[in-house]
């Protein structure tokens, strides 16, 4: 007997309405890239190269006797920690424990938030026109209608013409293109979901990686957040915030990342989770609450990175680019007035690989992608590379 095999047509309706892989389309791009003599500098994937901070690294080993089950709500101490951390470095004094929930890296909580929130066919969920492609994927993900939506101005035309909004994700900074939200400009959208009963999520994964004086931590300045008292009057109800330490720390093989905001949304998204076994493993909570508490480790990071940056903006200026927003995060949003691909391709000869601007969407298919997340011994291979361009 032959083994039992899923039925053809499941397998159509669960992967009919996905869009294919971004990065599987880069593949004869990196393979150019990657014949270069001097070899590939590949600055197309937002992936830390630096090593974990041994604070955190010394906390996952003092975990490792680790025989029974981990809290999915998490522990108090860890709890306690995000909430210190967004006291200290975010400019929220009064988020409660209750609601936080560690999460196993944020993407897995983008990809299936709008499925835990009960969010089904016939609802909306908006995300940034040039946006991480796992919003997208997520609103498709739970039988949901996607929709690229900025203002509130197109929020408002959505709704009238009879889109039923329920979950507005917000990104700030932005993945891709560095774009920070003004404390301005996150209350008008904070008020109008409000106003029209919508959840916001917002994606702050890089606040701590701001360029500008106004942004920057290490020159006092701060990214908002949409639990912030100058954004939300000091009431989290119906926001939330995904956070992940893969950027500031190097924890992405970690997946070491929370949820933070309403209380009453957290305990719903809690029970699910709980049912479903997504438990963040105890070792990784201990690791997350040490690089959490260690602010020293992240000063570090950042400054190679803003070295990086420097290396990286003076290239690509010189090459002819111009460097749109990126005013916070791991990359310089560039362009060259071309068609994205054909930039792609014109950097793929010279062995630097970028990841094309319409993997965010077609009001991203100018510009691309270019990531600091290489070595400094890479990284300085490309002002030589791209001489000549300009």
């Amino acid at each position: 007997m032959t083994a039992p095999t899923r039925p053809q047509h499941a397998r159509r309706r669960v992967g009919a309405a996905l869009p294919d892989f971004p990065w599987d389309s880069l593949a004869a791009a990196k393979a150019r890239a990657a014949a270069h003599p001097g070899g590939i500098v590949d600055l197309s994937v937002g992936t830390p190269v630096d090593a974990t901070p041994q604070v955190v690294a010394d906390a996952l080993r003092s975990a490792a006797n680790a025989p029974g089950y981990p809290q999915t709500h998490g522990t108090a101490p860890l709890r306690e920690a995000v909430t210190a951390w967004f006291a200290r470095r975010r400019g929220v004094p009064h988020l409660d424990p209750d609601g936080v929930l560690p999460t196993v890296g944020s993407k897995e909580l983008v990809a299936w938030l709008p499925f835990q929130l009960g969010l089904g066919e016939g609802d909306v969920v908006a995300h940034p026109a040039v946006a991480y492609p796992t919003y997208d994927v997520g609103a498709r993900l739970a039988r949901a209608t996607p929709l690229a939506a900025d203002t509130v101005a197109e929020l408002d035309a959505a709704w009238e013409a009879g889109a039923r909004i329920r979950l507005l994700w917000l990104n700030s900074p932005s993945n891709p293109t560095g774009a920070v939200r003004t404390v301005q400009e996150l209350a008008a959208l904070v008020a109008w979901a409000r106003a029209h009963d919508v959840v916001v999520a917002s994606d702050e994964c890089y606040a701590e990686l701001g360029w500008l004086p106004e942004h920057d931590t290490t020159a006092g300045g701060l990214v908002a957040s949409v639990l912030d008292p100058r954004v939300c009057g000091d009431d989290h109800t119906g926001l939330l915030v995904a956070y992940s330490t893969s950027k500031q720390s190097n924890l992405a093989g970690y997946r070491a990342a929370f949820l933070a905001g309403d209380v009453a949304l957290v305990r719903e998204l809690l029970e699910l989770r709980k049912h479903a076994g997504m438990i963040v493993p105890w070792p990784v909570q201990v690791a997350l609450r040490a690089a959490l508490s260690d602010d020293e480790h992240v000063a570090a990071q950042r400054e190679l990175y803003r070295g990086r940056r420097r290396v990286l903006r003076e290239a690509l200026q010189g090459a002819g680019f111009r460097i749109d927003a990126s005013e916070a995060g791991l990359y310089l949003w560039s362009t060259r007035d071309e068609d994205c691909r054909t930039t792609v391709d014109l950097l793929a000869e010279r062995g630097v690989l970028a990841a094309p601007g319409d993997f965010y969407g077609p009001a991203g298919a100018r510009h691309v992608r270019v990531a600091l997340t290489s070595t400094d011994e890479r990284i300085a291979e490309v002002p030589g590379r791209l001489r000549g361009l300009g």
